[in-house]
This record gives C-alpha cells, structure tokens and sequence, in this order.
C-alpha cells in the first residue's frame, strides 16, 4: 500500500486512511477468506451533483490518530455482533475528483445476510461516528464544509481545537 498510508490491521478488523487513489481489489482481498460464504463490498464514490448544484470536488480531512481509533472500534464492534470473518474499512483524504471512491467497506462473513447488515451498519456509523470532515467544491462558488453524513451540514474542527481540551 501507499506510502502515506495510516492504518492498523487487529483482529480481524483493518482500517486505513490514505491520500492515494483506493483499490476495490485489494481491499477485496483484505476479506477474501476460503470460510466466508459472503463477500459484501461498498464503494462510496464523489458525485457531480449535490441539491442542484455542480461539484467540482471533494476534500475530506480528518484527525487521523482519532479517526483510525473510532474506525477500528466500529470494526471491532460490528465484527464481534455479525461474527464476521473479516472487515476492512479505508477512507480517502485530501481532494477526491468526481467519479472516484472516497471510502471502501468490505465485508466478509459465513453468510450473506451477516455480511449485508455488517456492511450498511459499517458506513452508517463511519458517517455518523469518524472524525473525518468533507468539503464540498462548487463550480463558480465557494465550497462548504459538511459533516460526512448525507446532507448534513458541517463544521470544520482543526486539530488544535481538539487537542487544546
């Protein structure tokens, strides 16, 4: 993997965070076991559009010692509830140009419906859980900072403000 590469790997869970371009297979392969009956695999991708509007980009920040200690609790979680085989979870940084894939979940588990839920569940609580900031770029206007929810919108929180406390 790249270099810039921040991730841990325990108990079958693996989370990332990454400048560089994410690989759909290689985070297959993360997963792929000869004991999983069920590979399930969500690519989240930048779209050219939000509420009429024109994207030009997306930009995502994190803190990322804090966003890789929530990515791998959720793993952690969602692997021990499903009893999941395996789970890999690596969200992008930096800019992320229309058509390209911001986060990958990957799943592995005995059965499909354990993988399906573990997978939704997964990016569910990333959204809603992960210290990772998006930003919008707007053709012709200024881009907004929103929370990675769907729609939700967001404030930026710079690393000095969470390590002040």
């Amino acid at each position: 993997m790249a270099r810039d590469l921040n991730e841990i790997n325990e108990s079958g869970c693996y989370v990332a965070l990454t400048n560089q371009h994410l690989s759909i297979n290689d985070v297959m392969d993360r997963v792929r076991s000869p004991h999983a009956g069920a590979l399930v695999m969500f690519a989240g991708t930048t779209r050219d559009n939000f509420a009429g509007k024109l994207v030009k980009e997306l930009q995502y920040s994190a803190y990322n010692p804090l966003a890789l200690r929530t990515m791998l609790s959720i793993c952690k979680a969602i692997h021990a509830e499903h009893g999941l085989i395996s789970i890999a979870m690596i969200h992008r940084l930096g800019i992320v140009p229309i058509g390209e894939e911001s986060i990958l979940i990957a799943v592995s588990a005995p059965h499909r419906q354990a993988a399906w839920r573990a997978g939704e569940r997964a990016l569910e609580d990333c959204k809603e859980r992960v210290e990772v900031w998006k930003r919008e770029e707007f053709d012709g206007e200024e881009g907004i900072w929103r929370a990675n929810r769907d729609g939700a919108t967001g404030q930026k929180v710079s690393q000095a403000d969470t390590t002040s406390t």
